[in-house]
């Protein structure tokens, strides 16, 4: 079976860097019904920025504003799940490579099952290149 890659929304959240609030943040999607695709974390700062890739963008934002987040402008990364095999993600990172399409932000997974995850971020003058390139939908 062929890899999926997906163009998809993320939302960025910056919040205090402290314990707890990553779980304040998820709990508050989690009672309004929002599931995500992927979320990651990291510090930024004195703060953390928290990136969110909502599966239903409205439901996300709605959310969102009810608990009071400030959610930043709507960007682009892609998705990528597939059949887990060796130089799955290198196999990805070479068609990038090749037409000079520089990754920003890469994480990556061993899901379990024989599968793998990717979530891969590039500058956004470069979105609908690596777009066509990957064949993403």
């Amino acid at each position: 079976m062929a890899d999926t890659i997906r163009k998809v929304a993320y939302y960025k959240v910056e919040v205090p860097n402290r314990p707890g609030e990553g779980v304040r943040l998820l709990e508050a999607l989690r009672d309004a019904g929002v599931n995500l695709l992927a979320f990651t974390g990291f510090p930024h700062g004195r703060k953390a920025q928290i990136d969110f890739i909502p599966e239903d963008e409205a439901a996300f934002k709605k959310a969102a504003k009810e608990a009071g987040l400030k959610v930043g402008a709507k960007k682009s990364c892609f998705l990528v799940q597939g059949e887990d095999r060796v130089g799955a993600v290198a196999d990805i990172l070479s068609r990038l490579a090749a037409a000079k399409i520089n990754v920003t932000v890469i994480d990556a997974i061993v899901a379990g099952g024989g599968r793998y995850g990717v979530i891969l971020w590039v500058k956004s003058e470069a979105v609908a290149k690596a777009k066509r390139l990957l064949k993403a939908i």
